[in-house]
C-alpha cells in the first residue's frame, strides 16, 4: 500500500526517507573519512618501508624510489576518495529508497486506520478498526479509536430512542388538551383562545426541536433534489414571488424544504406593515431578503442560536425562536453553509438570508459549459 491521497502520511513518509537518507550520507562520510586517513597513513608507511630497503641496497636510488612511492600513495589515495564519493552518493539513493520502503511498510497500519475512519459516519458507527497485527502501539491506537466508536454509537442510539420517545410522549399530551380544550370551553370565552394559542405555541416549539435534532443527527437518506422546484412550492404557499432558477442538490427533499419554510415564515413573520419579501435562487443557492425591524449587525449571529430572537421582535409570537438554528443546522447537514447580513434603515431594514449548497456533479458540468 503506498499511502495513497493522505498528505500528512506521506509527508510523514517523505521525511522518515529522508533521515535515513542523512543518516546514511552522515555516517557514511565519517566511515569514508576514517578509511580514507587509515589507508594513506598505512600506504605512506609502506612507502617508507620500502624506500628503506631500496636504501640499504642501492643507496643512489632512494630518492627516486620514494619520490615514486608519494606518487604512486597520492593517486591510490585520490582513486579511493573519489570512488568512494561516488558510491557514497550511490547508496544514499539506495538509502532514501530502502526508507521510503520501510516508511510505507511501518505507516500501513495508519493509512489503513485513517481510510477505515474516513468511511465512517453516524450511519455506520457500529463498524470498527479493527487492527491486526502485534500489540503495539498502532493497534493500540486502533483499539483506542474502536473504545471511542463504542461510546459515540452508544451516545447516537440513546439520542435517537431519546427523540424517538420525546416525540410520542410530548405531542400525546397537547393533543390531548386541545381537545378538552375546544370541547370544554364555551366558544366565546377569551380564555379558550388564550390557551389554544399556548397550545398551538408548545406544538411549534416541539416539531422545531424534533426537526432540529434529526438533521443534527445527519441524512440517513439522499436524493437527487430540484432546488428551484423545492423553492417554488415554497413560495407559493407564502404568496412570494421567486426569481432564478436553482440546480440539483443532494439531499433530502423533506429537510430542504422545511429549510426554505422557515427563511419565508421568518421573513413573513418579522417584516413590517406594507414591506417585501425578496427569494432568489441561482444554482444552489437560495436568498431571502425582508424589510422589517433594523437589526444591528452584532446581533446577528445571535440570530442563529436556539430560543434566540432579535432586538424589538415578539418575544410570545408565533416563532419558537428555532427558525434559523434549523435552517444552519439542516445547510450544514448537505455540506452547505448561511449566512445572514443586517440591512441598513435606508435599505428597509431586515435581513438578507442566504443558504448555499453544494450542486451535483452533473449540475457543475452544465455550469462549466
Amino acid at each position: 500500500m503506498s499511502g495513497g491521497p493522505i498528505g500528512s502520511g506521506s509527508t510523514i513518509r517523505t521525511r522518515i526517507a529522508l533521515v535515513y537518507g542523512a543518516v546514511f550520507v552522515v555516517l557514511g562520510g565519517c566511515l569514508l573519512g576514517v578509511v580514507n586517513l587509515l589507508s594513506r597513513a598505512g600506504t605512506e608507511g609502506e612507502a617508507e618501508a620500502i624506500a628503506a630497503r631500496v636504501r640499504v641496497v642501492e643507496p643512489f636510488e632512494t630518492v627516486t624510489v620514494h619520490r615514486l612511492s608519494d606518487d604512486v600513495s597520492r593517486a591510490a589515495g585520490e582513486q579511493m576518495l573519489m570512488w568512494s564519493c561516488l558510491a557514497l552518493v550511490v547508496m544514499a539513493f539506495v538509502a532514501v529508497a530502502v526508507g521510503w520502503w520501510t516508511a510505507g511498510r511501518v505507516l500501513r497500519p495508519v493509512h489503513e486506520m485513517t481510510a477505515r475512519a474516513r468511511r465512517l459516519s453516524e450511519r455506520n458507527l457500529h463498524e470498527r478498526i479493527a487492527a491486526s497485527g502485534p500489540h503495539d502501539e498502532l493497534k493500540e491506537l486502533g483499539d483506542t479509536i474502536d473504545a471511542l466508536l463504542g461510546r459515540l454509537e452508544t451516545a447516537f442510539d440513546s439520542q435517537r430512542r431519546f427523540i424517538a420517545n420525546a416525540s410520542h410522549e410530548l405531542r400525546t399530551p397537547l393533543a390531548t388538551q386541545r381537545a378538552a380544550i375546544q370541547l370544554g370551553i364555551d366558544d366565546s370565552s377569551e380564555v379558550k383562545q388564550v390557551l389554544l394559542d399556548s397550545n398551538r405555541r408548545s406544538e411549534r416549539l416541539i416539531e422545531g426541536l424534533l426537526t432540529l435534532a434529526r438533521s443534527e443527527r445527519g441524512l440517513e437518506e439522499r436524493e437527487d433534489v430540484d432546488l428551484g422546484a423545492v423553492v417554488a412550492e415554497e413560495c407559493e404557499r407564502y404568496g412570494v414571488v421567486m426569481t432564478g432558477d436553482g440546480g440539483g442538490v443532494r439531499g433530502n427533499r423533506v429537510l430542504l424544504a422545511q429549510a426554505v419554510r422557515n427563511l419565508l415564515a421568518n421573513a413573513v413573520a418579522h417584516n413590517v406593515p406594507g414591506g417585501t419579501v425578496e427569494v432568489t435562487v441561482a444554482g444552489g443557492a437560495v436568498t431571502v431578503v425582508n424589510t422589517g425591524p433594523v437589526v444591528a449587525p452584532g446581533d446577528v449571529p445571535g440570530l442563529f442560536e436556539p430560543f434566540r430572537r432579535g432586538e424589538g421582535r415578539d418575544r410570545m409570537g408565533p416563532g419558537a425562536g428555532l427558525g434559523l438554528s434549523i435552517v444552519r443546522s439542516i445547510a450544514a447537514a448537505h455540506g452547505g453553509s448561511v449566512e445572514a447580513v443586517a440591512r441598513g434603515a435606508g435599505d428597509g431594514g431586515g435581513l438578507v438570508v442566504t443558504v448555499t449548497l453544494p450542486v451535483t456533479v452533473a449540475d457543475q458540468a452544465a455550469a462549466r459549459r
